[in-house]
């Protein structure tokens, strides 16, 4: 046993507690994200709290993992998006909704509780559905926030032209960027406006035109104000493969989702973060 004493009210460094007006706050989000999300057609769903496929969606480092009764290794929920899309697929009648939310946290190694509010759009990869019920229900809780619009396919092609490994992307590092010391990359690092990519799209490579132009076309379309391209961000979530979206606030991340392919179904989904908003919403009331 650890010489550490434990005392009774203590909690795991990680985990969430909420008491009276915090606890209220998360319970008003929730029911109007529910409300947002069910007039715009979707349906709840609550998955289990156990999984044999997390590692399809998340670093097996970041699992809770243990063993069933059969020795099979299976892991608490790290995320719900792959859960959700297969069990829809495989367990539902083919007429059943393909638009499906849910309310339900997600847990990190060694300790970590992360209050989510999710949704799934099962073979709708119109990324903008996404991000307008998210600026919806951030409009509705009277929370601004600056939209940040990336392509996961941008980082990997560039590793393929120029031979580096995608940890750069993964970790952000600019300064390695930088020193590759190749023009258009430098102006890609650097972009923030949308108006910058119309210059860069014929500067790039050939091969990466056609991920600028996407994500051109989507910032083009776009009437959220506070937006900024950040071109050269990548994901570590495995699934999301194309174009992607943060909703950022004081460097604090909000919500975030995007276009993905799972069992050769395209959709797009995004995850709303409960515990980001509460803390938000409290700051503002100071």
């Amino acid at each position: 046993m650890s010489d550490v004493n434990v005392y009774e009210h203590e909690i795991p460094n990680g985990s969430k507690l909420y008491f009276a007006k915090s606890a209220k706050l998360k319970r008003k989000i929730e029911q109007k994200a529910s409300e947002i999300l069910e007039d715009e057609g979707f349906s709840e769903i609550v998955t289990p709290f156990f999984s044999y496929h997390q590692h399809l969606s998340v670093d097996a480092t970041n699992l809770l993992r243990f063993s069933d009764s059969l020795n099979h290794e299976i892991s608490l929920r790290a995320d719900s998006t792959v859960d959700t899309v297969r069990i829809v697929l495989r367990r539902l009648k083919a007429n059943e909704p393909k638009r499906w939310f849910y309310i339900q946290p997600v847990f990190r190694y060694p300790s970590q509780e992360i209050y989510q509010i999710g949704a799934e759009l099962i073979g709708e990869n119109d990324i903008l559905k996404s991000i307008n019920i998210v600026a919806k229900l951030f409009s509705e809780l009277e929370i601004g926030a600056c939209l940040q619009l990336s392509n996961m396919q941008i980082p990997r092609i560039i590793c393929e032209i120029l031979n580096l490994e995608i940890e750069i992307f993964e970790n952000s590092w600019l300064e390695k960027i930088l020193a590759q010391n190749v023009p258009w990359l430098s102006k890609l690092a650097l972009l923030k406006d949308a108006s910058e990519l119309d210059e860069i799209v014929n500067l790039v490579p050939d091969k990466l035109k056609e991920a600028l132009r996407n994500l051109q076309a989507v910032a083009k379309s776009l009437e959220y104000k506070n937006l900024r391209i950040v071109p050269l961000y990548y994901s570590k979530m495995r699934y999301y493969d194309s174009l992607f979206f943060r909703f950022l606030k004081d460097n604090a991340i909000l919500a975030s989702g995007g276009n993905y392919e799972i069992d050769d179904i395209s959709s797009s989904g995004f995850a709303v973060y409960t515990d980001a908003l509460i803390e938000e919403k409290i700051n503002l009331r100071k």
